[in-house]
């Protein structure tokens, strides 16, 4: 069967994807001298320097799974490394495990900021040491859950990384005061029905309005928590939305293409309508609230998504 596969794509002409080598090595590293480990992921067919991405996982961490969901995120454009959260002797095997993991980060931030920054220090000293096609001017952060958490909390450190962008990520902070030393471009999205992350909404707008960079919440109407990572199906409240997901991607690449091209357009995707043009003097230095108004394929039946947008 995976003979006939290949010659039928062959003949439609995709034999050039046959060449592309997804790629993951782990990476050793450590953390006030706790033992660490990262995969960094790549398409080694592709030699070009490209942006280098450092993910963070949800509360499962490091493991095959969370390695092929990199590669699927990774593709051509990007190059990923995958942060280690809790050391490389912790494995959460299962959701029991991974809170147990998690707990003692929520209550110690300050300790969950220094790993989160060691991961994105690790990312940089890749690039410098040419360990995959990294392009060293450009970096940006990924998290899922809590690996949404923990790049928001990257971003509040004022690091110098050009882009955070959290998927259903934990939205409080211990302190808020530290939005006014952000310097990326923070885009939020999350689900209206997330029970465990939308309460702290409004803190979290309040908090985002001291941050000097542009930002930006999206809120995806009837999603719940994990509408992002598809192999979540725990209804109610953790569970895999495709036309929520991709959107949710959509935005995660524009706003990419924009903070990692110095631009300061309106990170839409082509043919969305809704935010206003950059640079008006009306939307300096405002937050906007706006109802999205997306065309096919981007639609979901019965959706609606409100976006919190702070425009420079």
């Amino acid at each position: 069967m995976r003979k006939m596969l290949l010659a039928l794509l062959l003949l439609l002409g995709t034999a050039p994807f046959a060449h592309a080598a997804m790629r993951s090595q782990t990476v050793d590293y450590s953390v006030d001298g706790k033992a660490m480990q990262g995969v960094l992921v790549w398409d080694d067919a592709v030699k070009t320097p490209r942006p280098g991405l450092l993910m963070i996982p949800d509360w499962t961490g490091v493991n095959a799974r969370s390695i092929d969901f990199a590669k699927t995120i990774a593709g051509k454009d990007y190059v990923i490394f995958m942060g280690d959260m809790y050391g490389k002797d912790v494995r959460p095997k299962d959701n029991k495990q991974a809170q147990a993991a998690t707990k003692p980060l929520y209550a110690d931030r300050p300790q969950l900021r220094k790993r989160v920054v060691a991961a994105y220090d690790e990312l940089k000293a890749l690039a410098a040491k040419h360990a995959a096609p990294i392009d060293a001017s450009r970096f940006a952060a990924i998290g899922f859950c809590f690996g949404g958490t923990s790049v928001l909390d990257l971003a509040r450190t004022g690091s110098d990384i050009a882009a955070v962008v959290s998927f259903h990520g934990g939205l409080g902070s211990d302190d808020p005061a530290l939005a006014k030393h952000i310097k990326a471009r923070v885009l939020a999205m999350n689900g209206g029905d997330d029970r465990g992350t939308m309460p702290d909404a409004p803190d979290f707008m309040k908090e985002m309005q001291q941050s000097p960079a542009p930002w930006q919440f999206v809120v995806f109407g009837g999603a719940v928590h994990c509408f992002a990572e598809p192999w979540s199906h725990s209804p109610p409240g953790c569970v895999y939305d495709a036309p929520v997901a991709k959107r949710a991607f959509a935005l995660l690449h524009a706003w990419l293409a924009e903070a990692l091209a110095g631009k300061s357009s309106n990170p839409l995707p082509p043919g969305v309508g809704g935010a206003h043009a950059p640079g008006a003097g009306s939307v300096r230095r405002k937050w906007l609230v706006q109802p999205s108004a997306y065309p096919h394929p981007y639609s979901s039946p019965g959706g609606r998504e409100i976006r919190f947008n702070r425009c420079d």
